[in-house]
Formats: C-alpha cells, sequence, structure tokens
C-alpha cells in the first residue's frame, strides 16, 4: 500500500514543490473569512460584508481560466510571482479603504475586492497541472491523492488562523496577514518550481493555438457539470451544520462536525493514495452521494432535535470518500485534456466549483429557513446523487475514446526530472 508514496518520494524535487504549494495557499480558505470581518467591523453590516466578498468571489471565478490559459503559455512562476504581488497590493487596499474611508462610503470596497479576485494567484491551477510533468503511472496518482488529502488541512487551519489574529489583532491585521502570505507563499512556490526545472509553461511550450477547444472534448463538459455538483454539494454544507448548530444553541458543534468531517477525508485520502490501479471516479462520487443521503433522516424535523453522536459518525464515514473523489477528478481531468492546455481546464473546473458553490449555499440556507436542516440536506444529496449519475453517464460515453495524453506521443515531463521511475 506505501509503494505508490515511495515511487512519489523518490521522484526528483516532488517534497520541496509538494509543501511550496500546499504553504503558498494556506491563506485561501480564510481570505474570504477575512474581508467578511473586515467590512462587517467597518460598517456594521453583515450585507456590505457579504456583498465584498461576494465580489472577491466573482473575480477569482473570473480569472481562474484565465489565469490556467497564462500559465500554459508562459512562464508559471513568473505568473505566480505577478499574481501573488498583485494579490498582495489589492489586500493591502482594501484594508486601507477599510482604514481610511467612510463606512458610508463601504461600497468603495466592493470594487477593490473585485480587482484583488482578478489578480488571485492561479496556485491551485499550477499544483495540479504540474504533476503529470514531473511523475507518471502510480506516483502521479499518489500525488493527486496526497495534494486533495492534505488539501483538507489547509480548509481546516487556515481559517482557525484567522480567527485567532482577527481575535488577537483584528481584521485590518488579519487582512495584511493574507497580503504577506499571498507574496511570500507565491514568490516561494514559484522558486522550487524553478529549481524543479519547471520554468516555462505547464503546456511544455508556447502553443499555437491549434487544437481542438477544451469544450469539444468528449467529456470535458460533462466533468465541469460534475465538479460543479459535488462542489455545491461539499461547500453548502457548512451551511447546513452551522444552521442546525446555531438551532440548537450550540454553535460550537458546527466547527467540530467540520473538524470530524475533515479527519474522515484526510483518512480516506490517505488510504486511497496508497491503492495501486486506475482511481474508480463512479464509485468514489457514488460513496459521497450515500453519505449526503445518510444525513436527511438524523436531522430535524426528520429526526427531532438530531443527535451529534451520530451525524458525527455519518460525517466521518462520508467524509472517507471525499478527498478520493476529488484526487480521481483531478486525475480525469488531466487525463482527458491535452498536455498544452491543462492548466486552463484545471482553471475552467476551479471556477465551476466556485459557482457551483456559490449557487447551492443559499439554496440550502433558504431550505433551512423554510423547512429545517433534513430540508437542507435534502439538498446535499440531491446535488451529490446528480454529481455521481453524472459522472457515470461522462465515463460511459468517454469510455474508448482516445485520449490526448496518448497523442502527445512522450512524457510531459522536463529532462531533467523525466527519468524512469524506480520499480
Amino acid at each position: 500500500m506505501l509503494r505508490p508514496y515511495r515511487l512519489l518520494a523518490s521522484v526528483p524535487h516532488v517534497p520541496s514543490v509538494l509543501t511550496a504549494c500546499l504553504a503558498a495557499r494556506l491563506y485561501q480558505p480564510a481570505q474570504i473569512i477575512v474581508l467578511t470581518f473586515l467590512v462587517a467591523g467597518w460598517t456594521g453590516s453583515y450585507a456590505a460584508g457579504g456583498a465584498a466578498a461576494a465580489a472577491k468571489t466573482v473575480g477569482q471565478a473570473i480569472a481562474s481560466p484565465v489565469r490556467g490559459r497564462q500559465i500554459d503559455r508562459r512562464s508559471a512562476p513568473k505568473v505566480l510571482v505577478l499574481t501573488g504581488a498583485g494579490a498582495a497590493l489589492g489586500f493591502t487596499a482594501m484594508a486601507a479603504v477599510a482604514h481610511w474611508v467612510d463606512p458610508a462610503r463601504w461600497w468603495l470596497i466592493v470594487p477593490v475586492a473585485l480587482g484583488t479576485g482578478l489578480m488571485s494567484p492561479p496556485l491551485g491551477q499550477v499544483g495540479r497541472a504540474m504533476w503529470p510533468r514531473l511523475a507518471d503511472g502510480e506516483a502521479r496518482e499518489a500525488a493527486y491523492a496526497v495534494e486533495a488529502t492534505l488539501q483538507e488541512l489547509l480548509f481546516v487551519t487556515g481559517p482557525v488562523l484567522a480567527a485567532f489574529v482577527v481575535a488577537a489583532w483584528g481584521p485590518k491585521v488579519a487582512m495584511l496577514g493574507c497580503a504577506g502570505w499571498a507574496l511570500l507563499g507565491t514568490t516561494a512556490f514559484a522558486a522550487a518550481l524553478w529549481r524543479a526545472g519547471l520554468r516555462g509553461g505547464m503546456g511544455g511550450g508556447e502553443v499555437t493555438g491549434r487544437g481542438p477547444r477544451l469544450w469539444r472534448l468528449p467529456g470535458f463538459v460533462s466533468l465541469l457539470g460534475f465538479c460543479c455538483l459535488i462542489a455545491g454539494a461539499l461547500i453548502a454544507a457548512d451551511v447546513l451544520l452551522v444552521g442546525w448548530a446555531r438551532e440548537r444553541g450550540q454553535p460550537e458543534l458546527a466547527g467540530l462536525l467540520a473538524a470530524v468531517w475533515a479527519v474522515g477525508s484526510l483518512a480516506g485520502g490517505l488510504v486511497a493514495g496508497g491503492l495501486t490501479g486506475k482511481p474508480r471516479l463512479g464509485r468514489r462520487s457514488a460513496l459521497v452521494a450515500l453519505g449526503m443521503c445518510a444525513l436527511v433522516p438524523v436531522l430535524p424535523p426528520v429526526s427531532d432535535p438530531g443527535s451529534p453522536l451520530l451525524v458525527g459518525v455519518i460525517l466521518l464515514a462520508g467524509g472517507f470518500a471525499i478527498a478520493p473523489t476529488f484526487a480521481a477528478s483531478n486525475s480525469r481531468l488531466a487525463e482527458l485534456t491535452p498536455a498544452h492546455r491543462r492548466g486552463e481546464a484545471f482553471g475552467w473546473a476551479g471556477t465551476a466549483m466556485t459557482l457551483g458553490g456559490s449557487a447551492s449555499s443559499p439554496l440550502v440556507g433558504a431550505m433551512l429557513d423554510l423547512s429545517g436542516p433534513a430540508a437542507g440536506a435534502a439538498v446535499l444529496a440531491g446535488l451529490a446523487v446528480a454529481a455521481a449519475l453524472l459522472v457515470a453517464w461522462h465515463l460511459h460515453r468517454t469510455r474508448g475514446a482516445p485520449s490526448p495524453v496518448a497523442a502527445v506521443g512522450s512524457s510531459d515531463r522536463p529532462a531533467d526530472v523525466a527519468g524512469d521511475l524506480p520499480r
């Protein structure tokens, strides 16, 4: 079971690049929380905070495929450094607006937040597009599993660190901390890529524009639809947990259950990374849907008041399939797209997931208000089931289709790291 991890660790530069990639992304799960605290504390209005956060999210969704295309065509380390500096400038500008501008003109922070989102560094796109150039076979699958698994730690530690800084020194200091991390972390990741020999575009060279459009590749649109639906189900689960915890008068329960869910995902990702053979995306997404469906009968009003212990057990078991599902979907997307378009492909996947979470969270919130937590869980279950059905259809339609990877004709890896993996 440890063989894929040993293969991955033996590939030159992988440990340093993986560490730098994950460390650089630590601020990303915390930035919306910090922005909301900043604007709400400045204006006294959560609606204003929500407007700024929405503008930031829209900017990220627009920028994601654009930045992905840039890292395919241009030097990925240079794109990272430039966008990291731009994001740092944007975070600093938002802190300055909240410090110097009258709260009555709170709307001025909205275009600043939009611009900051547009400058978001393509850390996720680079972090996924680089693996086919560094490793192949079992080592590549292990890389996707490790990346998806350790990403769960970011979503646990990032918001916790942000909340601590906000409580200790205030949201302006936390926002400036995001600025510093965006600049230094992104620069360190760019340096790690440079040392690993990945100094050009993730596509392996300048793109001439020839070849099919991504949207015309067999299965690409359906895979984006899967990303949108599955992310919508998982992101909006936080709204469900917060709503149920507040209804019980135990707001701290939401954080505890979210941590239990993340632990399940961590464990599942580590196990999946040690498995050999092709990852089964259809089976893994079906297990995620099963876990979501199991929440409906154990929440109010179906089961009133509901047992936190039982919900925790279901989340722990259901979370076991989350990181493996994302690892399999990332691997599938890399397999589906040509090497010179992978950064853009992962950018579109990021946009799809952002849109999915943005659309599902208000819907789950509305169902919580109308009918209670069980209705909100039913929305999540419906999205997860739809995602599982869509990916099953996707796999059926693309079975036997020629892979763009095969069309490359040789390894995507650069010459200094393309030696045969030890067996």
